[in-house]
């Protein structure tokens, strides 16, 4: 009696496309929504693909985004999956956890409510 072993195909343990779980949304959301409420932000854009998901945030439409939160999985053992770029493409904040990466930001809107 011999037993057959098939091997468990690769490609099905990547995912099609990388997103944002309900939890980092509504970090993210919550971020934005204060955002708006302070008069920085105006409009907002997600993409989703195969290697990354990104959020960018908007000063007025049809302009480049101010800043851009990206989740980059394939990175999660090296220099963390997430990334706060700026409006020039240059890497302001890169880290494992997302609060971390969002704090620049948070320190901003309180900046903004005390002025």
């Amino acid at each position: 009696m011999s037993a057959i072993v098939t091997p468990f195909p690769l490609a099905a343990s990547r995912p099609l496309q990388v997103g944002f779980d309900r939890t980092e949304l509504l970090r993210i959301l919550d971020l934005y929504g204060r955002m708006v409420a302070a008069g920085q932000w105006r409009d907002y854009a997600m993409d989703f693909t195969r290697d990354a998901a990104s959020f960018a945030a908007y000063r007025r439409a049809a302009e480049r985004p101010e800043v851009r939160v990206e989740k980059r999985p394939d990175l999660r053992g090296k220099q963390g999956m997430w990334a706060l770029i700026g409006e020039a493409g240059q890497v302001l904040k890169r880290g494992h956890e997302l609060a971390g990466v969002l704090f620049p930001l948070e320190r901003r809107l309180l900046k903004v409510v005390e002025g």
